[in-house]
């Protein structure tokens, strides 16, 4: 059975989360391989779908829900400038964070997950920042604060893709931890703890 999920948007403090709301919306990357539209789509058409993954228990190799499979087509650009597909992490467990610059609690969890993915990396553990903000602010920020795991540029629509996948409101920061077989096994609203690490380690 799937282990049940960390999110805890009702008991997660407001100092924990940032809104978008408070910011003028971030510049889309250029070369994204996927609109916004479609993902909004996807959300709204596929919302029966997404309800029964949230409910669905059994082997983690069951057969991915839309959300999984839209999220695992995704690709971004790179602050260098490259291009970044999600099916290159298929296979390992991934934990996927979606920051913003202009977010705080997003900035002072950041440290935490690279120590994570520093430690567990050599166990497979994979980790990707989804930066949901202004290209140029993303790359004035890893310049001064560089982190050890993969960042790409995520811009507006990395908020739609949020929502997919659970985060309704579309505050930051937002994690969601995937399997090896490609499905979700926890999500977390709001800034990850040292507890919650701790738990997702022990998963695959």
């Amino acid at each position: 059975m799937r282990p049940p999920e960390t999110t805890r948007p009702a008991h997660t403090p407001p100092s924990a989360q940032c809104t978008a709301q408070s910011v003028a919306p971030p510049v889309a990357s250029g070369r994204r391989r996927w609109l916004v539209g479609g993902v909004a789509a996807l959300a709204v058409a596929g919302g029966a779908g997404f309800g029964g993954w949230m409910r669905r228990s059994g082997s983690p190799e069951a057969a991915l829900s839309p959300a999984e499979a839209q999220l695992w087509a995704q690709s971004f650009d790179t602050p260098s400038g490259d291009t970044l597909a999600l099916s290159r992490f298929r296979g390992r467990p991934l934990l996927v964070n979606f920051w913003a610059t202009w977010c705080p609690p997003c900035i002072e969890e950041l440290p935490m997950l690279d120590r994570f993915f520093q430690e567990e990396s050599a166990r497979g553990w994979q980790v990707l920042g989804l930066a949901i903000d202004q290209p140029s602010a993303v790359r004035a920020f890893l310049q001064k604060r560089p982190l050890g795991f993969p960042n790409a540029l995520a811009g507006f629509g990395g908020t739609e893709l949020g929502k997919s996948l659970g985060n309704a409101t579309g505050a930051l920061p937002f994690t969601v931890v995937l399997g090896a077989a490609g499905t979700v096994l926890q999500r977390k609203m709001g800034k990850v703890s040292s507890d919650d690490l701790a738990q997702w380690r022990q998963l695959r």
